[in-house]
């Protein structure tokens, strides 16, 4: 993608597969919400190739549409309609393109119920919660049932409750209903637990790739041991944590007690390859990861 004499997005290539769970994280500007809106159809692209369901977006129909499942950062409000009244008046325009090969969409009161708003599907939208109406915005993204769905920020206003609801959504719709799923976060612990795969963008690239425990070992994060001897409290930092370990069990053997091994989090990952990228490291950082990768 490319602004003028600017690209914004450059090289970007990846494949999900059906029912993952691919988690695009990056900081602002980075290229997520552009990446997204091109595979949706909403953005035009400068150059390239993409398919998403064997379509190219920029050519997608209606009948391809309906596979589609997108919940976007904020919604238009709808504040009048009741909730049961707006999802089921949704569905309807999904009915048409249901055959064979094309889910049907949820039932509406099985949607509510799914989404955790059976208490208030009589409510005007206008008279929920924040986190509520965030609710119903999920519920319009994937009343048609779609065999792919994008979430950009998607539990954003949620308070924790609510957060872990969406996230056992998340794992029914890709595990059970093996839907397909494109999530963009600043939530790197909701990554962490939701994705299968993590794209890492930075400066419109793909600098890293994998899972979030892939991550964490490709990329040299010290890890740190803590443990107790007598009535001393230790702490270590170690690139070899299980070298380390072993050192002090032979040094000092059942004098070890209270022992932690704390290795990097994907946040830990995140900010390591984020500083590579500022620090004009990133071919650097790149290199690394397709040379473990092969």
């Amino acid at each position: 993608m490319r602004y003028g004499s600017t690209d914004v997005l450059s090289g970007v290539s990846f494949t999900a597969r059906q029912g993952e769970v691919l988690a695009l994280l990056g900081p602002n500007g980075a290229g997520k919400t552009t990446t997204i809106e091109i595979l949706e159809g909403f953005r035009m692209r400068s150059g390239g190739q993409i398919g998403v369901l064997g379509v190219d977006p920029a050519q997608g129909d209606e009948r391809w549409r309906a596979r589609l499942g997108v919940v976007l950062q904020s919604w238009r409000d709808h504040g009048r309609w009741r909730v049961r009244e707006l999802l089921q008046h949704l569905g309807t325009y999904y009915g048409p393109y249901s055959t064979e090969t094309i889910r049907r969409p949820w039932h509406v009161d099985e949607l509510i119920e799914v989404v955790g708003l059976t208490e208030h599907a009589d409510k005007k939208v206008g008279q929920l919660s924040g986190g509520q109406r965030r609710r119903v915005d999920v519920a319009i993204g994937i009343v048609g049932r779609p065999e792919v769905l994008f979430l950009d920020e998607p539990t954003a206003g949620f308070d924790p409750a609510a957060r872990r609801e969406f996230h056992d959504l998340v794992h029914r719709l890709s595990d059970i209903d093996d839907t397909t799923i494109l999530l963009t976060t600043h939530d790197l612990d909701e990554a962490e637990k939701l994705a299968d795969r993590i794209l890492i963008l930075a400066g419109g690239r793909i600098i890293a790739s994998g899972s979030a425990d892939e991550l964490s070992r490709r990329i040299s994060v010290e890890a740190e041991v803590r443990w107790s001897r007598g009535k001393g409290r230790f702490v270590h930092s170690t690139s070899d944590a299980t070298g380390f370990v072993r050192e002090l069990f032979a040094q000092y053997g059942e004098e070890i007690a209270d022992l932690e091994v704390r290795r990097a989090s994907l946040e830990d990952t995140y900010m390591a390859l984020v500083r590579e990228y500022e620090s004009g490291r990133a071919d650097r950082a790149a290199r690394v990861f397709e040379e473990v990768a092969r």
